[in-house]
């Protein structure tokens, strides 16, 4: 039974309402990289947590119909972003600006992506000790292969696709030839997005931005003189003119506290939105894995899928998936329960940053497929192996030893390299399981084998080239995908659905009759060491190394990381 003791504190917790003045200015800090999933411990019920990509759009897209708010602020801060997301955000800002209320971006200083957000403004002001560092667009991605070398660990690990770079991550010391020309097409891609959107906001010619982009670092005099910016002045500043002056500050915090004018009405049908986060793997989700990241369990995923496939209420069912794939036999497992619900009612996946290998495995059934221009993609192809410590134990001064009952129970030893004869037979089963990919995703894209073939190989496409090779229909955000959903689902498109949401938030009394305090609250001290999109790739890395020790065949993508820059 819940204490009065633990009700008194939900109370406590809760805080006040907010109210919105009449005429007011939202202030709102975007800060991505986001989560995708609200947290489900329990303080987090009651007490400001990092915001969701959703909440984020959402805050926008609730401003744009409210008449109390007059004027919108950003202060975009984006550092460690990838693209998917940062895109899905700008995409908000434009569509609040047909509602005829100004927009003001306030930069302290930025780089690419934050000046990428700052050009969907009606005016960008820049603090005067501020800089942009614009000087083009860079990606990284981490190889431990000296490292391993070092300990005395040889990664044996195989893989099919000439693309497919999953296993380079601890192979190689640095890019490969493909695997550069597939990075170095993406990182264009990336760039060329960013020119087509300054140079839309900003009204200018795309040789005149490209130029601009390239030509940082500048100081904010001189962002100013070339036309990056409108004005410099401090945020203290702001309200000293129009539109501003004369409205009262709302900050982001207080307006998601606040009810009123701007949200939704009475639903017009209701849509499953199904979370497809996080490394695939067999088993339950992992909300706060013990790498620090999250893992999509097939056994969680596919629970979710037939609940709502048989529910009778949902009219359609949007996967909104971030993943950079993982184990193929889980993924084979979801993709079963997706192609059975597909049959019932409409399905739609809606991409995030990442949906790639194992992640586009799981995209497949789709009848419609969106993702946005920057979304990392395709990776269709399969990697597996071992990691041989004999060396690395020796150095130790560790003996190893082994008994076997069977010819090849020793395949997956630990403490030695694959035979040529094993190797044979692993590549054998490996290429079973990439023709078996190939024909999932040709299924669901109705295309011939030879055709997926072509454009899977292993190789990761942004979201505009994949679109452009077939591999999915629309370039939006999740909206875009609900919107479809919809009308596949001959709803009606002038009212708002009722969103049905897995993961579900676990209610008051259940949080409090289980544990008021839970380990779900995600470590940031590897963020704090290294940086956050470091941090991200040695999750990843360390994701993998537990998928590749149960000698699984994967469909996974590389470790990838940008710098908004």
């Amino acid at each position: 039974m819940v204490s009065a003791a633990a009700l008194v504190l939900v109370a406590l917790l809760s805080g006040p309402t907010a109210t919105v003045p009449s005429n007011a200015t939202l202030h709102l800090k975007i800060e991505p990289p986001f989560t995708e999933i609200e947290p489900a411990d329990v303080l987090s019920q009651f007490l400001q947590t990092a915001p969701t990509l959703r909440s984020v759009t959402g805050t926008i897209e609730r401003a744009k119909t409210d008449s109390r708010v007059t004027t919108l602020v950003i202060r975009p801060v984006a550092g460690a972003a990838l693209w998917a997301q940062v895109q899905e955000v700008r995409d908000a800002l434009v569509d609040f600006k047909s509602s005829g209320k100004p927009i003001v971006a306030f930069l302290e200083s930025g780089g690419a992506a934050e000046y990428y957000l700052a050009s969907a403004a009606d005016r960008v002001v820049m603090m005067p000790a501020g800089s942009l560092e614009l000087y083009g667009l860079a990606s990284y991605e981490l190889f431990f292969r000296g490292a391993l070398d070092k300990l005395g660990v040889y990664p044996d690990l195989l893989h099919i696709g000439d693309y497919k770079s999953a296993s380079n991550t601890f192979t190689e010391r640095g890019y490969t030839p493909a695997h550069r020309e597939m990075m170095s097409a993406i990182n264009r891609d990336w760039y060329d997005e960013i020119v087509r959107a300054v140079a839309s906001g900003r009204q200018l010619e795309d040789g005149r931005v490209a130029q601009l982009l390239g030509g940082g670092p500048y100081l904010a005099e001189q962002a100013h003189a070339a036309g990056l910016v409108d004005e410099l002045a401090y945020e203290d500043q702001l309200d000293d003119k129009a539109p501003i002056q004369g409205t009262e500050r709302l900050t982001a915090e207080q307006y998601q506290r606040s009810s009123g004018s701007g949200r939704r009405g009475s639903t017009g049908g209701r849509i499953a939105l199904l979370y497809g986060v996080g490394t695939i793997a067999s088993g339950e989700s992992q909300f706060d894995s013990p790498t620090g990241g999250l893992v999509l369990g097939s056994d969680t995923f596919t629970e979710w899928v037939r609940e709502v496939r048989v529910d009778p209420d949902i009219r359609a069912v949007v996967v909104r998936i971030d993943s950079p794939g993982g184990s193929a036999i889980a993924s084979e497992v979801i993709w079963r329960e997706l192609m059975l619900t597909r049959d019932v009612k409409p399905v739609v996946v809606s991409m995030g940053d990442v949906a790639a290998s194992g992640g586009y495995y799981i995209a497949a059934p789709a009848h419609v497929i969106v993702a946005q221009p920057g979304t990392l993609t395709g990776s269709i192809g399969v990697v597996t192996g071992k990691f041989v410590l004999d060396d690395a134990l020796d150095k130790l001064g560790i003996g190893a030893d082994s008994v076997t009952a069977g010819e090849s129970a020793g395949i997956y030893s630990p403490f030695r390299p694959f035979s040529p004869d094993e190797r044979v037979r692993i590549e054998d089963q490996m290429q079973a399981v990439y023709n078996l990919f190939v024909t999932r995703v040709a299924e669901g894209r109705q295309q011939p084998n030879a055709a997926i073939d072509a454009v899977a190989q292993g190789r990761v496409w942004t979201g505009r080239q994949a679109r452009e090779r077939g591999l999915l229909d629309e370039l939006g955000g999740l909206d875009r995908a609900i919107a479809i959903a919809k009308e596949r689902a001959k709803l009606d498109p002038s009212r708002p659905v009722d969103l049905v949401v897995y993961p579900a938030k676990r209610s008051v009394y259940d949080l409090l009759s289980s544990s008021l305090i839970t380990s779900g609250v995600r470590s940031e001290r590897l963020e704090a060491l290294v940086g956050r999109p470091q941090a991200r790739a040695l999750e990843s890395a360390a994701s993998m190394l537990q998928l590749f020790r149960r000698g699984e065949v994967l469909a996974l993508l590389p470790n990838i990381f940008g710098t908004a820059r």
